[in-house]
């Protein structure tokens, strides 16, 4: 573990007896203590430093331990000076000196005149605030009879000036151990906060509603990411305000009900919210307020949503052909392709680049065919691990594998049965599966994972991929009788440059799509459409998309300009060519850099350990594979292995 306490020892003596106490009572954790020598202002940047790199507590002694107290924002635990260090000091002159004077920073000397009476001697404190006042007060006492001074380097050497004799008092090894042991028990006791505090934090920010929170006065001290969405206000313009100031919603919230408790609707940024209130109390002194929003929309879809999942599973496509913007010849001849292939019941192959809106086209086939009643399921063949991409789309029986939901599951071409399935990325499929998916194909049956019987499917069966597939057949990484089974209809989905007429249909179009993003935004200059029409657009309809975002989060407005989009098209954004290859048409398709498997599968496995709280063992029975093995691969990704 990291250093947590740092010991600034202002003289030599006190470093040495410092760095024995922690080989000595500390020898298992020494390495959570540093010991540094430094006095007064020469220690502040190395001080300064160590809390910046994570230090907990300081620890040190007098005027030294004083600045640091006043300079930095962690807890400075003093080396006060014990009984016995006085003791050992006074017993050496109580028979030489009458009256003696303990002078240093009272949080070195305070309670020592108690030990001058038990000895017999009449000692005198002299607290000191600073090394300018020492001067006046050490004269004081010497001219109130005082004969000798102890206590701390600064005040020694200042009596001796003034002609007093005097010894420093050193702090023994009970008086380090016990700041020591003090220091460690804090140490420990705010690392325990932090974890606590970054636990809670990263619950409220995950969470789907909005959180705001006050303390006693009204003022902000806490919201989440939801909540700026929500009020469109950073956390840094909100922190430290009242709620009056940045949220009066709330505040009229806050005053409906003194009860503790309130649940009212609101309307903000023309949604409709539910803004719970609530106070925060510790036993009866109330601390602060707790605001909570959730937007009913998203509330009453959720509840549609599982309405549907209940009776339907929610497996329906929603695109349709009007959706697919583009008057281009290659546009067109897209669509006409797809409103044909839609009436047959035969195989459809998508080809094309990324970015080109393959599952666009795929859910409007769907909805233009006599199964757009039924259900629409889709899978991306490269998103998921081998095994796991298996029991997704064939299903299991009860007890199949360790961890397999009792009573089996579905796989995904039963759900599909009537409808169409989708298979994404279909090039990414592992050669073992493309024989299972010749079958269903041939036979139009499947048998579960751990099943001795056949479920008859009726299922349609669209494939998408950016890669070549006759390519692949050559090189055997696909198999030859699956790609014919799959290629019986083709269509070869239009790069952006093909289709460079509808770069401005497209744009206006995405743009009505994103007007929460700014309202204020209403069209497009033509010398910026223009500039639109002019370029390579490597990333296709996705990047297009992502550009328009970016335009209109940066735009003044009222219409997007051609330097919107200059601002907005990063240099970072041009993808470097990796290869080029024939599409099955004979042109030449460009293949840009793709995730490889490996870290597809290492996504998937993170995605599930995610969903599962990081329980290895029901992630390992999710993914069919035991618990080690799901250890070692995520270790091996990390290690980049």
């Amino acid at each position: 573990m990291e250093t947590q306490v740092l010991f600034v020892a202002p003289f030599e003596k006190l470093h040495k007896i410092a760095v024995q106490v922690v080989e000595e009572k500390f020898a298992a954790k020494k390495g959570r203590i540093r010991v540094i020598k430094g006095d007064l202002g020469e220690s502040m940047p190395v001080v300064r430093q160590a809390v910046e790199d994570g230090i907990e507590v300081v620890v040190s002694r007098g005027g030294t331990a004083k600045l640091i107290a006043e300079n930095v924002q962690v807890p400075v635990i003093p080396v006060r000076i014990s009984i016995m260090d006085v003791i050992r000091m006074l017993s050496v002159h109580k028979d030489v000196y009458e009256k003696i004077g303990i002078a240093g920073f009272k949080n070195v000397i305070y309670g020592s005149e108690e030990i001058g009476k038990i000895l017999g001697i009449e000692l005198v404190e002299i607290p000191l605030q600073g090394e300018e006042e020492a001067l006046q007060k050490l004269a004081a006492a010497k001219a109130d009879g005082v004969q000798y001074i102890v206590g701390d380097s600064i005040s020694v050497k200042i009596a001796k000036r003034l002609g007093l004799p005097g010894e420093l008092i050193d702090s023994g090894r009970e008086a380090i151990f016990t700041a020591l042991k003090e220091a460690m028990l804090i140490a420990k006791i705010r690392r325990e906060e932090q974890e606590r505090s970054a636990m809670l934090r990263k619950v409220i920010d995950q969470s789907a509603d909005g959180i705001v929170a006050t303390d006693a006065a009204g003022q902000i001290t806490m919201m989440n990411a939801q909540a700026e969405k929500i009020f469109k206000v950073s956390h840094f313009d909100a922190l430290g305000k009242t709620i009056g100031q940045v949220f009066p919603v709330l505040q009229m919230a806050s005053t409906k009900e003194d009860n503790g408790y309130f649940d009212d609707f609101h309307e903000i940024d023309q949604k409709t919210f539910t803004v719970k209130h609530s106070l925060l109390r510790i036993k009866e002194e109330t601390i602060g307020e707790l605001f909570n929003l959730q937007n009913v929309s998203r509330l009453q879809k959720i509840e549609r949503s599982v309405r549907k999942k209940l009776h339907q599973k929610g497996l329906v496509a929603k695109q349709h052909m009007t959706d697919i913007v583009g008057k281009s010849a290659g546009c067109m001849e897209m669509k006409r392709k797809a409103a044909k292939y839609a009436l047959t019941e035969s195989t459809i192959l998508i080809t094309g680049a990324s970015g080109t809106g393959k599952e666009v086209l795929v859910q409007s086939i769907h909805n233009a065919s006599t199964r757009a009643e039924g259900p629409f399921v889709a899978v991306n063949c490269a998103a998921l691990p081998e095994n796991l991409l298996e029991s997704e789309l064939f299903g299991y029986e009860d007890g199949a594998f360790t961890g397999a939901r009792r009573g089996g599951r579905q796989g995904l071409f039963e759900l599909a049965h009537g409808g169409t399935l989708f298979l994404d990325e279909i090039g990414e499929m592992p050669m073992n599966l493309q024989s299972r998916l010749l079958r269903v194909l041939q036979e139009k049956e499947v048998m579960r994972l751990g099943g001795d019987s056949v479920v008859p499917v009726d299922v349609r069966i669209i494939s998408a991929t950016n890669r070549n597939l006759a390519q692949m057949v050559e090189q055997r990484l696909f198999r030859e009788d699956l790609y014919y089974r799959l290629n019986i209809l083709r269509i070869q989905m239009p790069t952006l440059a093909e289709r460079a007429v509808d770069i401005p249909l497209l744009a206006r179009s995405l743009m009505r799509s994103m007007q929460e993003v700014n309202p204020h935004i209403a069209g497009i200059e033509p010398e910026a459409a223009d500039y639109l029409r002019s370029r390579a657009w490597p990333g296709n309809i996705r990047q297009l998309s992502n550009v328009i975002e970016r335009a209109m989060l940066l735009s003044e407005g009222p219409q997007l300009t051609r330097e919107d989009f200059l601002a907005s098209i990063e240099s970072s954004e041009e993808p470097v060519r990796m290869e080029k290859e024939q599409n099955g048409d004979g042109r030449d398709a460009s293949i840009w850099p793709m995730a490889s498997l490996a870290e597809l599968e290492q996504e998937a496995m993170e995605r599930i350990l995610r969903e599962e709280h990081f329980n290895y063992s029901r992630t390992a029975a999710r993914l069919g594979i035991h618990r080690t093995t799901l250890w070692r691969r995520m270790h091996r990704a990390k290690q980049g292995k």
